[in-house]
């Protein structure tokens, strides 16, 4: 009789893993027929995977191990290097990691369905789908509930994986002012949340944490309430909210964040309660579209993540596909943009008019303005003007996931010092800068 595919052994063929060195757990015949293999992860596919086993067996497990020794409690690193460990042919330890984990974790449930599989493989016992005593709880909907465990298993490893690719740099971050400590990068696309530290100016931000995450159930941007998708944009955490002030379904607490922001209000997005938060309290995690347009993280996560966010100043941008880049060519962008704000700030500090207005877009808007009024309202502005001090600090300069039918785009951030012979004042300042044409002009203008 024909042996069945384990869960186990689907996530493990699902990122290219050999499992021969602990028995064949399958015929190749059944594999070239399976449907799931034909989805396998590009980022190592298994016609790359034996000319590289080593050195990528290396990167993944060093990459586990210095997560686990900053957190022993990282769960899903715990879960990510059994699957390691099976691989190379430890079923042993493998085996060994996952019950520490099960009983460390013990409403983990991804962890005990794969636990129980590896049980059987020690045997070369390869039963149906689900032979783990964990799915007698699940009852009538157990199929189903095996699946979404499937999507989770993949979702964690297309994240963990597209971690570890290399050292780009996400364009989201081209600079942090000295006082924004840590950014947050959420990639839609892989389900992950990466924590980024500013290392210094002119320096890429570091990578110094990630997260599965859980998103909305509807793919794609959102626009309208109800329509269960997760934004994309650049957004900034505005609160925090204590779980004993919510219900159940938000787990250890929430972190609002300020959607929708300007642009997504001039696009006449509709919807308001978007927040990162836990998991309800009675489950582990969930599957990876299962929220209402909110990020979700586990309970553990989500109290982890709570160091890296300072309220009012942490970025948060959420991106359909997150663009990386070089370092290099993260540095050029970055002294691009740099330069284009400063000669923004020099023709306003010079007066000359031409060359202010010139730097606005033709769709430019601020509060009471567009492009037309704006011009009218400067040229008064300027005309009497005897001297101006302009002074910029605080500069953060993050780059805005693409928008449907918009050149990209750039959101500046800054304190603004402004000094004339008729008035003065100091306040934080926002501009969005589009990209046309080769030259980048300022799209909106307004206070934080």
């Amino acid at each position: 009789m024909a042996r069945r595919f384990t869960i186990s052994a689907l996530i493990l063929l699902l990122i290219g893993f050999t499992v021969a060195k602990v028995g064949a757990l399958w015929s190749d015949k059944q594999a070239s027929q399976d449907p799931q293999i034909v989805s396998a992860l590009d980022a190592v596919s298994e016609a790359n995977w034996q000319s590289s086993l080593d050195s990528q067996q290396r990167a993944f497990l060093g990459r586990l191990d210095a997560r686990l020794q900053r957190n022993d409690s990282d769960y899903e690193a715990s879960l990510l290097k059994s699957l390691l460990l099976f691989q190379t042919g430890r079923l042993d330890a493998a085996v060994s990691e996952l019950q520490q984990l099960t009983t460390k974790a013990p409403k983990f449930q991804l962890a005990h369905l794969i636990l129980g599989d590896l049980l059987l493989a020690r045997f070369d016992q390869v039963g149906s789908v689900g032979s783990s005593t964990l799915l007698e709880q699940f009852g009538d909907d157990k199929e189903d509930r095996i699946e979404q465990l499937r999507r989770e298993a993949r979702a964690r490893l297309r994240g963990y994986l597209s971690v570890v690719k290399g050292v780009e740099v996400p364009l989201a971050l081209l600079t942090l002012s000295s006082a924004t400590e840590y950014a947050l990068v959420v990639d839609k696309g892989s389900n992950r949340l990466y924590v980024y530290r500013n290392i210094g100016s002119g320096l890429p931000p570091e990578l110094v944490d990630d997260f599965y995450i859980v998103l909305g159930k509807k793919t794609g941007d959102k626009y309208r309430e109800g329509d269960l998708k997760t934004p994309n944009g650049v957004y900034f955490v505005t609160s925090y909210l204590p779980d004993e002030k919510l219900p159940p379904l938000y787990g250890s607490g929430a972190f609002p964040v300020n959607y929708p922001n300007e642009l997504d209000r001039r696009l006449r997005k509709t919807g308001d309660g978007i927040w990162l938060h836990g998991t309800d309290k009675s489950l582990y995690s969930r599957p990876p579209l299962d929220s209402e347009g909110c990020v979700v993280l586990t309970n553990e996560e989500f109290s982890r993540i709570g160091q890296y966010v300072e309220i009012g100043r942490t970025p948060v941008i959420i991106s359909e596909d997150v663009q990386w880049r070089s370092s290099r060519e993260w540095l050029d962008l970055n002294i691009e943009v740099q330069a284009t704000l400063e000669r923004w700030r020099q023709s306003w500090e010079k007066a000359d008019i031409h060359s202010y207005l010139k730097m606005y877009a033709g769709d430019f808007w601020a509060k009471g303005h567009d492009i037309k009024s704006w011009k009218s309202y400067k040229k008064r502005v300027f005309a009497g003007k005897k001297f101006q001090k302009i002074d910029l600090s605080d500069i953060s300069l993050l780059g805005y996931p693409k928008v449907a039918k918009r050149q990209p785009m750039v959101v500046a951030n800054f304190r603004q010092h402004y000094r004339s012979n008729n008035y003065n004042g100091d306040m934080r300042k926002r501009l969005y800068m589009v990209k046309e044409q080769g030259r980048w002009k300022v799209l909106y203008e307004g206070r934080q």
